[in-house]
C-alpha cells in the first residue's frame, strides 16, 4: 500500500518533484551535519559544489523557499537548519543569498536566536507567525565558498 504523503510526491510534477527531493536530502543532511560539526564548517560542508550550477531556471528564490519549508515541515528541521539548506540550495542556482540571525531577550530574560535567508532583499525561509520585526537582526554572516 502506497502512503498518502508518497502519493503527493508523485503526483507533483517532475520539477517540483525533483526540487522537493533535493530540499529534503539538504535540509536532513543541514541537521546532521550542525548536529556534529561546528556551525560555519557545517555551512561550508553543505555549500560544497556551490560553483557548479545545478538548478534549472524556473527554481527561482521563491519556489526553493517553499520546497524547503515543506521539506523541513516534513523532517522537522529547525530554523537553522532550514537556513543552511536553502543558502546551499539558492548559491547551486545561482542566486544571491543572505544568511540573517536575529536575537531577542524574552520577557523571563532569556536570549533567543532566529535564522532566516533572504535573496534579492525577499524574505525566502524563516518568517514566523508573529513577523521578524521582535528579532534585532546580527550583521550578515559572511558568504560561503563552495
Amino acid at each position: 500500500m502506497i502512503s498518502k504523503a508518497f502519493r503527493r510526491l508523485l503526483s507533483l510534477p517532475a520539477a517540483d518533484r525533483s526540487l522537493l527531493l533535493r530540499s529534503l536530502t539538504l535540509v536532513a543532511a543541514a541537521k546532521l551535519a550542525l548536529w556534529v560539526l561546528p556551525f560555519n564548517i557545517a555551512r561550508k560542508v553543505l555549500s560544497v559544489g556551490s560553483r557548479r550550477r545545478t538548478g534549472t531556471p524556473d527554481e527561482t528564490p521563491e519556489r526553493i523557499g517553499v520546497a524547503v519549508s515543506r521539506a523541513s515541515e516534513i523532517t522537522g528541521g529547525s530554523c537553522l537548519s532550514q537556513a543552511v539548506a536553502a543558502e546551499s540550495l539558492l548559491l547551486r542556482c545561482g542566486h544571491p543569498v543572505d544568511f540573517r540571525i536575529g536575537v531577542v531577550k524574552t520577557d523571563d530574560g532569556r536570549l533567543e536566536a532566529h535564522a532566516w535567508v533572504e535573496s534579492g532583499g525577499r524574505l525566502i525561509v524563516g518568517d514566523l507567525p508573529q513577523g521578524l520585526s521582535a528579532y534585532s537582526p546580527l550583521p550578515p554572516l559572511p558568504r560561503v565558498s563552495g
